[in-house]
C-alpha cells in the first residue's frame, strides 16, 4: 500500500507545532526526530525529518510528497511547489529594518544602501518591483548584527515579535511578505497518494475549523429567539431546546473566534443570558 511521505523540520520553530498538528489529526508518530524517517501505524504516512532549507528542493524533486513549511521559505527558494492549505501557526513576516536612529520609514532610504539578508531572492524581487537599487549582502545567520558591525545600513529578515530587532538597536520599517506555516505538495504526486492527501487534508481542515470556532450555549426568552438567531453566524441554524422554566429556551450554536467578543456583545444586547462557551476539539462539516 502506498504511503504519503511528509517532510517536517527536524529542528526549529516549526518542529513542535508540526508534530502537534499531526497528533490533533489522530496521527501518532512511533519515534522521534533523531531518525531521518519514521513510520506511522494508524495512517498511510511516513514522516521525514529534514533541514528546513532542504525541504523545497525535496518537494520539487518528488523525494517527499508533502511538507509542512513556512511560506517565506517557499517564496525565497522559488520552486515549482503548490500550497495546499495555510495552517495558521508560526506566523511571521519578512521585513526591512534600520538602525533606530534612522528617522524615516520610507523605502527610498534603502536606495544605494547596503542591506544584509538571508532572503536575497525575496528582497531583490521586492526592490526591483519598487524601483530601488541596493547592495545586497547575503548572510546565513545573525543578520541583525550587520548594521552594528558596519557591514550594512539595514537588514531584511524574519520578524515575529520584534524583540530581536529591539535588542540590536533596530526597528522594523517595511513589511515585504507575511508568512505562516503551510501544507505544500509536490507537482509529481501520484494518483493513489493524492487520495491519501485528501484524507489528510480533511483531518487538517476539521482541526483548523475547531481551533477557529467556539461552541456557545445560552438561555433566551422565547420572544427573543428570532433576534438571537439573526446574530449568530451559524453553520445552518441554531439548535433550540425548551427549558423547564416556561417561556425560556436554550440556544446552541458555533461562533468564530475572530468575532467572538463582538458577537457576545450583540447577543447580550439581544436578550441572551447565562452564556456558556465551550472549546471544540474537532469540527467536521
Amino acid at each position: 500500500m502506498s504511503k504519503l511521505k511528509i517532510a517536517i523540520q527536524k529542528s526549529g520553530r516549526l518542529y513542535e507545532e508540526s508534530l502537534q498538528l499531526l497528533k490533533d489529526c489522530g496521527i501518532f508518530v512511533n519515534n522521534g526526530k533523531d531518525q531521518l524517517k519514521v513510520s506511522v501505524d494508524n495512517f498511510p504516512m511516513e514522516i521525514m525529518y529534514l533541514r528546513n532549507s532542504d525541504i523545497p528542493q525535496y518537494l520539487e524533486d518528488g523525494v517527499v510528497d508533502v511538507a509542512i513549511v513556512g511560506e517565506n521559505l517557499l517564496a525565497e527558494k522559488q520552486k515549482n511547489i503548490q500550497i495546499v492549505e495555510k495552517l495558521g501557526f508560526s506566523k511571521c513576516r519578512v521585513s526591512l529594518a534600520v538602525p533606530k536612529e534612522v528617522e524615516t520609514d520610507d523605502l527610498s532610504y534603502f536606495q544605494g544602501k547596503k542591506i544584509a539578508t538571508s532572503y536575497p531572492n525575496t528582497l531583490k524581487n521586492f526592490l526591483d518591483q519598487k524601483g530601488i537599487t541596493s547592495d545586497i549582502h547575503i548572510i546565513s545567520g545573525s543578520v541583525e548584527i550587520a548594521p552594528n558591525i558596519g557591514l550594512a545600513e539595514g537588514i531584511c529578515d524574519i520578524v515575529s515579535s520584534g524583540s530581536t530587532l529591539f535588542k540590536n538597536g533596530l526597528r522594523e520599517t517595511v513589511t515585504i511578505l507575511k508568512s505562516e506555516a503551510v501544507l505544500a505538495r509536490t507537482s509529481q504526486l501520484e494518483a493513489d497518494k493524492a487520495l491519501i492527501l485528501q484524507k489528510f487534508l480533511f483531518r487538517i481542515q476539521s482541526v483548523l475549523r475547531a481551533k477557529n470556532s467556539k461552541y456557545i450555549l445560552m438561555n433566551v426568552p422565547n420572544e427573543k429567539i428570532s433576534d438571537i438567531a439573526s446574530v449568530l453566524p451559524v453553520l445552518k441554524s441554531p439548535t433550540v431546546i425548551p427549558l423547564a422554566e416556561e417561556g425560556w429556551s436554550s440556544i446552541h450554536s458555533v461562533i468564530d473566534e475572530e468575532r467572538f467578543w463582538e458577537v457576545i456583545d450583540e447577543l447580550k444586547e439581544s436578550g441572551a443570558q447565562d452564556i456558556l462557551i465551550i472549546p471544540i476539539d474537532k469540527m467536521v462539516i
